[in-house]
């Protein structure tokens, strides 16, 4: 079945860039290993992403459309498709005394956030500091060989696909995430690991608005809610106990 707008697609991808064949990119594990830019913290394999919901860059969405499982294909970008040219403007002197403040010791290469910006240190020099907030992609042209490895179709998987692309928790198992469907309404309650993860609320609440909004917008469901539930342990074990 051939991939449209709207479609939850598994997809693999690695990326390069065109002029050096520096790989920045990749959702294999082998070749992450291989390139030396493993991340630990990060899930290998194939993501589900919703074509035409801006998970990847609007070209690669763009491009897939018409294929179907099994079918690759190697896509390359200009900057204008990719991630724009470079902006000289984005690079910036700040006095050293602002760091300071922070009790940051600045060094080329760093990077550092400042007004919701990642920005690279360029120079540290005579009490100044030079930040790149350009892209680190900007200028570049890209190359993406482009693997399609599923189309999904069963609602409770787009579901957990959606919780498992948005919400950033490493040892979240998306088997335990229960998912319910009443009316208009799409009911998650989260893998309990998530209790604990160590994030603030405002992240957790972006995560969650992110998941809701794609699944309200590309599945025929009006609202979206996330169950927290906790139970006295003691009943619990009373209640296992029972069951036995």
């Amino acid at each position: 079945m051939a991939i449209k707008e709207g479609d939850f697609v598994e997809i693999e991808f690695t990326g390069k860039v065109e002029e050096t064949g520096e790989i920045f990119d990749t959702t294999s594990q082998d070749i992450a290993e291989e390139e030396g830019i493993f991340v630990e913290q990060k899930k290998y394999g194939p993501i589900t992403i919703i074509v035409g919901a801006n998970h990847l860059l609007p070209a690669i969405e763009e491009a897939i459309i018409g294929l179907d499982t099994g079918d690759s294909k190697n896509l390359t970008l200009e900057p204008e498709k990719a991630f724009g040219e470079r902006d000289p403007g984005l690079v910036q002197l700040f006095p050293m005394k602002e760091f300071k403040k922070q009790g940051m010791t600045p060094v080329p290469g760093m990077i550092i956030s400042a007004e919701g910006q990642q920005g690279k240190v360029l120079t540290v020099n005579g009490g100044r500091v030079k930040v790149d907030f350009n892209n680190a992609l900007a200028g570049k042209t890209l190359n993406y060989d482009i693997n399609i490895a599923g189309i999904v179709e069963d609602e409770t998987e787009k579901v957990k696909s959606m919780v498992g692309f948005h919400y950033s928790s490493q040892n979240m198992d998306l088997d335990k995430v229960e998912v319910e469907f009443e009316d208009k309404v799409i009911k998650i309650k989260l893998d309990e690991i998530t209790r604990f993860d160590q994030k603030s609320y405002m992240d957790v609440t972006l995560e969650r608005y992110r998941i809701s909004k794609d699944l309200y917008e590309n599945l025929p469901y009006e609202k979206v809610q996330f169950i927290d539930e906790f139970q006295d342990r003691k009943v619990e074990e009373t209640e296992e106990a029972d069951e036995e």
